[in-house]
């Protein structure tokens, strides 16, 4: 009996029950303070009482001078981070498959895996003390070599590339879990083929590895179109200063900034919701995408 059926899926529908309590708390309720974006907002006031704005906040945000070079930077930074998330786990991922002996490879895994389970808070002071101008062992190396030292994090010219640097080593080794697991997935039979017709290590790579994983790479760079506008709050927020607000400001520090910082909630809140928008189309081109190219759905 289909009623027999659903009761005895009702403990699988209570499980869910605790963290759809916190999405709808953390992420849909969250969604009514949108109002704010189109109002004079005054906390003492609350929602109901606070003047109408219309579209003034939207015209402030597109009016100051800022705002052109907080999106070229966040979505110069996430383009830049999405590029590298996929080439250097595919990269770590192919060599790591031509390792033969297990235990050397377990341990490069677990060191490569080890900064993604550490917070920015943690990883900020490190990098703070490893950049370092003056102490840092990076531009000790530099020195012996004969290199100036070199303000990563301080310097407009270097923020940006030292950004995505780190964000990279912190994220690419967790990253290849997923490429690895694409590796096991191809038929052993075609190295054996390919063996036979005289292929090298490189030519198998090429022709049998490459293809093999061609559709998990297609479908994790489709869906990361949705990350173009989130170039990382974290890692911004601890590393950056005002010395680098030029090249290193993007929309979730402005936000912050803006809106707790000089409590121009509404201002903060337009930003928010032009963001929310854009991630939005981004995210939906990204899910079609990843249907058509890699038949990918999530229902």
């Amino acid at each position: 009996m289909p009623w027999k059926k659903r009761i005895g899926e009702l403990p699988l529908h209570l499980m869910i029950l605790p963290g759809l309590i916190l999405i709808v708390l953390y992420s849909y309720g969250p969604m009514f303070g949108f109002i704010i974006a189109f109002q004079k907002f005054i906390p003492a006031r609350g929602f109901f009482d606070s003047k109408w704005a219309g579209l003034d906040n939207f015209r402030y945000l597109l009016e100051m001078p800022e705002s052109r070079r907080i999106v070229v930077n966040t979505v110069s930074i996430a383009v830049m981070k999405i590029a590298a998330g996929l080439i250097a786990p595919i990269v770590t991922a192919l060599l790591l498959n031509e390792v033969r002996k297990e235990a050397f490879k377990r341990s490069i895994q677990t060191v490569i895996y080890l900064p993604h389970f550490l917070s920015w808070i943690i990883l900020g002071g490190i990098l703070i003390d490893i950049l370092s101008p003056t102490s840092g062992i990076v531009n000790q190396a530099l020195g012996w070599v004969g290199i100036d030292a070199i303000y990563f994090l301080g310097d407009n010219d270097w923020f940006r590339y030292t950004l995505v640097a780190t964000d990279t080593w912190k994220e690419f080794g967790f990253s290849t879990i997923v490429y690895l697991a694409a590796l096991t997935g191809i038929d052993p039979t075609l190295y054996e083929a390919a063996v036979v017709d005289g292929a090298g290590r490189w030519k198998q790579t090429l022709h049998v590895t490459l293809p093999g994983m061609s559709a998990i790479i297609i479908l994790l760079m489709t869906l990361s179109l949705g990350n173009v506008l989130n170039a990382g709050f974290d890692q911004v927020f601890n590393l950056y200063s005002p010395q680098v607000y030029e090249s290193g400001d993007i929309i979730d520090t402005f936000v912050y900034r803006i809106g707790l910082v000089d409590a121009q909630y509404g201002v903060a809140t337009a930003v928010g919701v032009f963001k929310s928008v854009v991630s939005l189309v981004f995210i939906s081109t990204s899910y079609y995408l990843a249907y058509r190219l890699a038949n990918y759905r999530i229902f």
